[in-house]
């Protein structure tokens, strides 16, 4: 199949490197994705053809992340198995991921659906998805 369509890269924009890479870079490892390239406002992390940029661009404006505004709400990731995505959970809180929606885990969007829902001192949500058991 033609890789035609398929993700390229994501470029999220934070307010500090710093913060954001305390969370992240601990999330895309677990992910399986490696430290790809790093300057002096960002880097980006690669696992096959995709990659995810972290930047406290200079051109930013404003302050603070707030995923319910028009724009990206959340990035979804495949968390492999369903103990595996609960293994993520249960050591995402000492990387500064926080559990949302705690009282319909792991069942938060809905019956059929295994998932967690996180999110980090900056506000980005993310959603790791199980695979079929």
């Amino acid at each position: 199949m033609s890789p035609r369509g398929e993700l390229h890269h994501v470029e999220l924009w934070v307010e500090a490197l710093d913060t954001a890479e305390s969370s992240w870079a601990w999330l895309l490892d677990e992910l399986g994705y490696t430290r790809f390239q790093t300057w002096a406002t960002g880097q980006s992390w690669l696992r096959g053809a995709t990659y995810i940029v972290l930047e406290a661009s200079p051109a930013v404006r404003g302050k603070g992340h707030d995923r319910m505004r028009p724009g990206v709400n959340h990035l979804a990731f495949t968390g492999g198995r369903r103990s595996e995505v609960d293994d993520l959970v249960t050591r995402a809180a000492e990387h500064g991921w926080s559990l949302m929606f705690a009282d319909a885990h792991p069942y938060a969007g809905g019956p059929d659906h295994y998932a967690a829902y996180l999110e980090n001192e900056d506000g980005f949500e993310v959603e790791i998805v199980a695979d079929e058991d």
